[in-house]
Parts: structure tokens; sequence; C-alpha cells
């Protein structure tokens, strides 16, 4: 119990004895005013109830606690606002408690499973893995921290048809290379093959496409004719919209621009390709030779700035290109599945369904790399997982909940046989979940995978880490499973996140489109590098040592940008400035940890208990940040937001260093004052220590 549980308790106590109201809490807060008190309890809500104004409360109250109780050493009143002293020794009490229960855990008795990562097993992990992940460790780790026994879990998914994918590219065109005679990671290895078949595929696809831009059904035969001929229709005239629009379109207004615009604009003409896309065409330009001529960034954001006007002056053609291209996938999504490769994914599927050895053989090896591979990543990561599932094992789950659910009459049957739940009643729609020829659907599969994960283990909630873009998704879920009378629906809970961007032009990614995460951390490694060599601390130090220094400081970075903000925010990460030695940031508050480190070492520090000093302002803010690191905890797990207790350990660090340069400690004469604040410092940094470990990130003990 901190200083501000102890305020609250006598508080409630005194308003019983002076006005016989029960239950009553007033809000308590720090003092950050001119008016002398350590708190400030706001009287306000008991105006109302005693028909008293906030003053005479005020008055009331603070004349209470310093009779009825021997916490208060004095106390004012201002504008009804109670501001009140703490005799010293509660604030010498309270470190030694805080001190004493630092490292006990209240547990809960309740068990708590945290799904996070999940990945497909035909690609590396990427930028939004990283979010994901980190997230998902940090909760569980701060579940852990509060008291509850926790499973962190993940289910890969490990087959479909964009697995079969991957194995066909390779049989195709692999040429039995592996990841050992390529000297490749398993998973970046699998995932090229990935991208090999989809080149492929839009190879393929493009050939069908323009056999029936001209109608032309000998060659490739489709049950879609009509459809098709009522594409191309709109297709014709959408592209007769986009020239006449080009010809009226006023391209004199193009010379105000950057050249480059009005290069790509000509190329674009006459390549006949997007006028769209001229924009990103002209910054990915600029942006290279940014970097090759390390240049600022001035030329970037005058770029920037006249794409707006660049888009402006085209409206009508780039808004008739949205069209066009839309009708263009339309009629390229009934020519994908015609592909000959597409044909032939799909049946390794089937015979992946039917238990081929051969099929079942390649998945196996090639899955393996990938888990290799992933095994690598999360490691350097520094997430775990306590059980892992596989969607091979689970996607035939679920399909005995179907008929539980028509007994129920929860879920019906149409004349195709598909069965589904209708939810319109709780202001969603009908959700299939089984369709006609008997095979399931993800809903299916999630739904029997919940029932299974509460059957095999003895757990009160189930959390799912899992991008809002799938909020939709989990709302259904947990609804049907209230529908089908599972009492622990209600326990469910999706930690729903926003996406993370990065700057434009900040990284560069493997292929063009999605940011790696290894990329991503080895990225952070570097930049760590660079500034600490920049700074020149680490002279001293092995080269060994220097290496894993550069990784905590960069992975810190990382991971500290990452869990500041709230989770459900969209987030843009900046790697520059995330490794800022000032400011909200990983690496400021490693550095404090490391700079009391030092102190401690120059002291010989031992702990010696101090019970009789006098302390001054800054060490009881200090304390009081101290006594909330318990509270902080709990809120954190109470709304499963790391970013509670990433601010909170910045708050802790800004209010050591006020406390460290205001105050002298090693040459400080008085031997109990400066043991108290050396006892301080090492509880500061214990706290640190513990908070940083909360979001998976690691101290160093000098930078």
């Amino acid at each position: 119990m901190n200083i501000k549980d102890i305020i609250e308790q006598k508080l409630t106590e005194v308003i019983l004895n002076v006005y016989q109201l029960k239950d009553i809490k007033l809000e308590i807060q720090e003092n950050k005013t001119e008016f002398e008190g350590d708190f400030t309890i706001v009287t306000f809500p008991l105006v109302k109830q005693l028909k008293k104004n906030p003053e005479s409360i005020g008055v009331e109250l603070g004349e209470a606690l310093t009779t009825q109780t021997d916490l208060l050493e004095s106390f004012n009143v201002v504008k009804g606002f109670l501001n009140v002293k703490v005799k010293n020794q509660f604030f010498v009490d309270q470190f030694k408690t805080v001190t004493d229960q630092f490292s006990t855990i209240e547990k809960k008795n309740a068990a708590v499973m945290v799904e996070y990562s999940s990945p497909n097993t035909n690609k590396p992990l990427h930028l939004g893995h990283v979010r994901n992940n980190l997230l998902g460790f940090s909760v569980a780790q701060i579940l852990e921290e509060a008291g509850y026994d926790v499973i962190k879990t993940q289910i890969i998914n490990d087959r479909g048809i964009h697995i079969c994918k991957s194995m066909l590219a390779w049989e195709k065109f692999g040429k039995g290379e592996t990841p050992e005679s390529t000297d490749t990671k398993g998973d970046h290895f699998v995932g090229k093959y990935y991208v090999e078949f989809d080149k492929e595929l839009k190879k393929q696809t493009n050939i069908i496409f323009n056999d029936f831009r001209v109608n032309n059904f000998e060659r490739f035969d489709t049950p879609k004719k009509e459809e098709v001929k009522s594409l191309n229709e709109k297709i014709d005239l959408l592209e007769n919209k986009k020239k006449e629009a080009i010809q009226i379109a006023d391209v004199s207004e193009l010379s105000t621009l950057h050249e480059e615009f009005k290069k790509q604009f000509q190329a674009a003409l006459d390549n006949d390709s997007l006028i769209s896309a001229v924009p990103k065409k002209v910054e990915e330009i600029i942006s290279k030779n940014v970097e090759e001529k390390i240049s600022d960034e001035k030329e970037m954001e005058i770029v920037r700035a006249q794409t707006k006007t660049f888009t402006g002056l085209f409206k009508e053609i780039i808004e008739i290109e949205s069209k066009l291209e839309s009708e263009k996938s339309n009629l390229k999504e009934i020519c994908k599945p015609l592909t000959e490769i597409m044909k032939e994914a799909q049946k390794m599927l089937l015979d992946w369904e039917n238990g081929d050895e051969k099929v079942r053989n390649l998945w196996n090896e090639m899955n393996s790399w990938v888990y290799k591979g992933f095994n690598e990543t999360y490691n350097r990561l520094g997430v775990d997982f306590d059980q892992v599932q596989y969607e091979s094992n689970t996607y035939i789950l679920g399909k005995d909940l179907i008929q539980e659910g028509l007994d129920k009459g929860v879920l019906y049957q149409k004349e195709d046989g598909s069965v589904w739940c209708d939810l319109t009643d709780e202001g969603l729609d009908q959700k299939l979940l089984l369709r006609s020829d008997g095979t399931s659907v993800y809903m299916t599969q999630d739904l029997g995978t919940a029932v299974e994960r509460f059957k095999e283990n003895n757990i009160q909630k189930l959390i799912y880490t899992v991008g809002n873009e799938q909020d939709y998704h989990f709302q259904v879920l947990f609804k049907i499973l209230g529908k089908l009378g599972y009492e622990w629906a209600d326990q469910l809970y999706h930690l729903s996140y926003g996406m993370v961007e990065l700057p434009n032009g900040k990284m560069k990614s493997r292929e063009g489109t999605v940011v790696d995460a290894d990329d991503l951390m080895q990225e952070m490694h570097d930049i760590a590098k660079a500034k600490s060599e920049e700074l020149g601390k680490l002279e001293n130090l092995t080269a060994e040592e220097k290496e894993k220094n550069y990784e905590n400081v960069g992975m810190g970075a990382l991971k500290y940008f990452m869990l500041k903000v709230d989770p459900k925010k969209k987030m843009l990460f900046n790697p520059e400035e995330s490794i800022d030695f000032n400011g909200n940031t990983g690496p400021f508050i490693q550095y404090t940890y490391a700079r009391i480190q030092s102190l401690l070492i120059k002291a010989n520090y031992l702990y010696r208990e101090v019970s009789d000093v006098e302390l001054n302002q800054s060490e009881k803010e200090l304390i009081v940040q101290l006594g909330n690191y318990k509270s902080v905890v709990e809120k954190a797990a109470e709304v499963l937001s790391p970013a509670l207790v990433a601010n909170y350990v910045y708050d802790l660090v800004k209010t050591y260093n006020s406390f460290y340069q205001s105050n002298p400690i090693l040459n400080q004469e008085d031997e109990n004052l400066k043991q108290m604040r050396l006892n301080l410092s090492n509880l500061t940094a214990r706290t640190i220590q513990k908070s940083l470990s909360l979001l998976g990130i690691e101290t160093v003990n000098r930078m």
C-alpha cells in the first residue's frame, strides 16, 4: 500500500466519522502547485451532499485528518483544494515497505492465456509481426508480475493454398537448393519462392487477361463468359474516358513543380502506365538521390508538399484510373483460377489433404526450414511461447460444434447444406460456419480452438493479440461462443492494435512492399552502434561486449518506442528518433540505469536500512514514484496496456534525474543521508530494470 492509498484509507474513515457518509472516495493527486503540501485532495464531490462550500469542507477534513490520525504535519486549503503535508516518517516507512515488498508478488490464483504472433509459414515475419509479438509478450510479462499464471501461445498457420504456393514454386524453380546450400535464413528462403509463385501467377494471369480482353475463349475457357464481356465493356469505356481526360488536361502547371514530376508524367503517357503512380515514383527517385548524396531532406519535403498539387491537377484522371484498375482487377480474379500454376497449387492442396506422402514430406521439410528461421527471429526479438499450436492439427476442430449448435437452435442450415449463425439481433450479420460441401471456414476453426484451449488448460481468460482489421471477426467469434452456451465466452478478449508504419524512405524492405523484421532489427543494431561509437564511451569493452551493448540498446529503442504508444493507436515508427539518448526513449532510460550502476560501484554500495533521516521534497517525490510501481502494474494488467508501464518508467527516470541533479550523494558528509540517497538510487535502478523487463527490454551497465 503506497502513501496515496494510506491517505485514501484514512480519509474514508474520517468522512465516515465526521459526516456519516459511507464508501466516499475523493480524488487524491500528487501536489504540483506552488502551495505547500505533498498531496492535494479534491473536495468538490462532497459539496452537493453536504450543502457546504468546498473551502469549509477542506478545513473540516484537514482538521479531522490532523486530530484523528497521525498522518499529517500540516494542511492548507486553496479554493476548495485541500493540500496536505504528510509527516516525514511516513515517507521513510513507505520507502522501507516498498523496498521490502519489491520482489513479492500477490498471486491471483487465476490463469490467463495470451495468444500472439501466429504467422504463416510461407514468408518471414514483418514489421506488423514485430508490434504484435512485442505487445503480446509484454502483456504476458505484466500479467505475471500482477500475480496471474500466464500461458503464452501461438497458432501457426502451416497449411492451406498459400503454403502450397511456396512448395510448388520450389519444385518448379528451386533446382534442389536449400537454405544451407544458399546460406539463407530458412523463412526468407521459403518466402522467396512464395514471391516466385506470385511472379509466375501474374505472368500467366496477364496472358489470359489479354486473351479475354478480346473476348477470345478458344485458348482459355470460363463459365463466367458473360461477366467477362461485361467487365470488358466497363474497361473499354473507362480507358476511352481516360484518353479524353488526358487530351484536355492542362499540363502547363507542371512547370511549377519539381522537374521529376514532368519527367515521370511524360513517362507514364509514353508507357500507358498510371498517372496516379507518378508522385510515388518521384519520391523514390528523390529519396535515392538523398541517400546517395547524403543530402538533407529539404528536397524531399518539397516533393511531398507538391504531391497534393499534382494529384489536384490530375484529379479526374486519377479517379478514372482508380475505377479502371478496380475493374481490371475483377477481370484478373476470374483469370487466376484458370492459370496452370494455380490449378497445380490447388491439386497440391488436395493431395496434402488426402495425405499424399511426397507432398507431406516436402511440406514437413519446408516448414522445418521456416520454423528454424522463425526461432532465430523470436530469439533476437526476445519473445517465447509456452505452447505452440498448428493449423494443420486444428483446422478440423469446430465441426463437432456445428451439430451442437443446430440441436440448440443457435445455428441454422440452408437448402444447399451450408450452416450459418444469425447475429442480426446482436447488430451483426449472418455468419457462414460450414460451406455447402462440408468444409469449414476460419471462424469454425477458431470456435473449435477456443473450446479446445479451455478444455486442455485451466484458464479463466483468453486474450487474442491481433490487429484491428480483425475487430469484426472477434466480435462474431465471441458472440457465437456465448450463444453456444460457453460461460467463459465473456472472458475472451481481443487485444486490438493499430497498424505500424515507417517514414517513407527510412528503410528498404526486402521485397519492396513489406518491411522485414530481421532487416528492421539489424537496422536498429547498426544505428545503436553508430551512436555509441560517436559518443565514444565503450572503449574499454571487448568487441563481444560492445556488440552485446549495441544489440541491447538497439532492441531497447525498438521495443520501447513500439510499446510506449497505446495499443489501439496507429503508430509511425522512426528508427532514428527511437534511438535518441534524450527524451521519452528506451536508450534515455537505459542510460539512467547505467549512470546509477556507475554511482553504486563508485560508492562500494551495500544496503543498510536508514530509519532516522529528514527528507527533502525531491526525495519524497522519488519515494512516491517508487511506491506507485505496483499500482501501475495492476492498472496495466487490467487494461492490457504496456504503454502505462513505459510511461511510468519514463516519469520515474525524470524524477530520479531531478533528484540526482539537486542532491549531492558521494560527497554528502551526513552518512545517514548519504546511505538513504544511495538506497533510493539502488531501488530506482531495480525498478527501472524490472519495468523495462516487463517491456522485454534489457538494461546495460555502460553506454
